[in-house]
């Protein structure tokens, strides 16, 4: 039993998470949807020979955060006005949600299936004014109730992944999946280094009415590991939609100085957004991002 404020990890793929639904979004500690906020529960975990169920009681709510306009991603020019934020609850951010989690590992197969119902974490947005009668755009969290399942098939050098969600809200109900497979190159070179080819397909039948990006896109990537002592890594990969010419490019790389420091990038581009693209208001977000860490 586990009474408290935690953050857990659900899903298994590289390009989106569609199964981790518990914790919410921290768009202001980074644009990347990876960070979250704490969230409070109670949770009761049954660890059974045929698998573990997580139960979770999750009282009190906490809304997205998103960055003002100096900050990343701001995308569109449109400000997100918090202070009028609506819920479809009567109970607002005290609506009680509730979660039911089994996993279990059979072989190479890790499977897990959630059902969440409660207040979403991901809000809609309904236009509006502001009390300077400027256009604004208002948060709406309505109730939903998602099945999710999420499964990694592990084949010698080859990882096969697949999140899968069907969701019910107020516009009916969706299915939403991804999944793909990493291949690793385990010593390239007779080095210590792997490298590792990712490839995955985003879909969500909503199709132009989604309220992603992701709608019918494909994820290549690479991963490089040096294995050394100073645990040099790569990320670089891309995301295009099969319908537009929309990109997205993605770059992330870390390595270790001596006993203290730590170096890292992170490069976003966004390129040849159409006009029609949900994406298309972030055309000129592109950033670059080289951090120095010291740690005592």
């Amino acid at each position: 039993m586990r009474v408290g404020i935690r953050k857990l990890f659900w899903g298994v793929t590289e390009s989106q998470h569609l199964v981790d639904i518990i914790n919410q979004t921290d768009l202001v500690e980074h644009p990347d949807t990876e960070d979250k906020l704490g969230q409070p529960m109670i949770n009761l975990a049954l660890i059974r020979d045929w698998g573990t169920v997580d139960f979770f009681i999750l009282p009190g709510f906490r809304e997205r955060t998103f960055p003002g306009s100096e900050g990343r991603l701001f995308g569109g020019g449109i400000p997100i006005d918090t202070d009028q934020t609506r819920y479809e609850s009567g109970a607002q951010e005290k609506h009680v949600d509730w979660a039911v989690r089994w996993e279990h590992s059979l072989g190479d197969w890790d499977i897990g299936l959630s059902h969440f119902s409660g207040t979403s974490r991901e809000p809609r947005f309904l236009p509006g004014t502001d009390g300077a009668g400027r256009f604004v755009l208002i948060p709406y969290y309505e109730q939903i109730n998602q099945t999710g399942l999420d499964l990694q098939i592990t084949k010698e050098d080859v990882l096969w992944k697949l999140e899968m969600i069907s969701r019910k809200d107020q516009e009916g109900r969706f299915t939403a999946l991804t999944g793909g497979l990493e291949y690793t190159f385990v010593g390239v070179f007779e080095t210590d280094a792997d490298v590792g080819v990712l490839t995955e397909y985003l879909f969500d039948d909503r199709h132009d009415n989604a309220t992603t990006p992701f709608e019918n896109d494909i994820m290549l990537g690479m991963r490089l590991a040096l294995n050394d002592v100073q645990s040099t890594e790569l990320l670089a990969g891309t995301i295009f939609d099969i319908d537009s010419s929309a990109s997205f490019y993605l770059i992330e790389a870390s390595r270790r100085l001596g006993d203290n420091w730590k170096l890292s990038l992170e490069a976003y581009i966004y390129a040849d957004m159409p006009r029609d693209d949900f994406a298309y208001s972030f055309r000129h977000e592109d950033f670059l991002q080289l951090e120095l860490a010291w740690y005592f």
